[in-house]
């Protein structure tokens, strides 16, 4: 069974992949990992597609039962059918931000309030995410996501972000199991 958790920055897949992976058979991989070269601080430097797809189509291949967390919708056709399940996730955009201030806080420490470089990274960041409901934003957007979901075939489960995370594993395991 493949199955993708995607929605917007701070909606909660990779933490919902990752609970899923931990109570199931399931190998969790996040595209963060595959879009991303290891750099301090941590996302500035992108993979080539066609590296980042190979690494994540071997990764994806090499198991039976795999969960994904992260938007793929702009990585090639093929990624419309690899899947049994999509799972999207939709959480208003002032819980997102607040999830996503507390996480930056988290990973920069004190390094968001000295380091000019960090605060400015964080800066765009959050504006970027904040453009996600905006319907003429052409970068990752609730229209971009949702004109990928209707191109899919296989089953889609649409979750509310505020549900709570047990609830929400629940979900994914009883349409896994359907």
């Amino acid at each position: 069974m493949k199955i993708l958790v995607f929605g917007a920055s701070g909606s909660g897949t990779t933490t919902l992949a990752a609970a899923v992976a931990q109570k199931s058979d399931y190998v969790h991989l996040d595209t963060d990992d595959f879009y991303w070269q290891v750099t301090d601080p941590p996302y500035q430097q992108k993979v080539s597609k066609e590296i980042r797809q190979a690494r994540l189509s071997k990764s994806f291949h090499q198991h039976k039962n795999v969960i994904i967390s992260g938007s793929i919708v702009s990585w090639g056709e093929e990624w419309k059918t690899a899947f049994d399940l999509v799972v999207f996730i939709y959480l208003k955009s002032s819980k997102r931000l607040e999830r996503l201030h507390e996480r930056e806080r988290k990973r920069y420490g004190d390094r968001l309030i000295h380091d000019t470089k960090v605060r400015q990274i964080h800066a765009d960041f959050i504006a970027w995410t904040q453009q996600y409901d905006d319907p003429s934003f052409k970068g990752r957007s609730l229209a971009v996501h949702d004109r990928w979901l209707k191109s899919i075939k296989c089953p889609i489960l649409r979750l509310d972000g505020e549900l709570e995370l047990d609830l929400k594993i629940e979900k994914v395991l009883t349409s896994v199991k359907e």
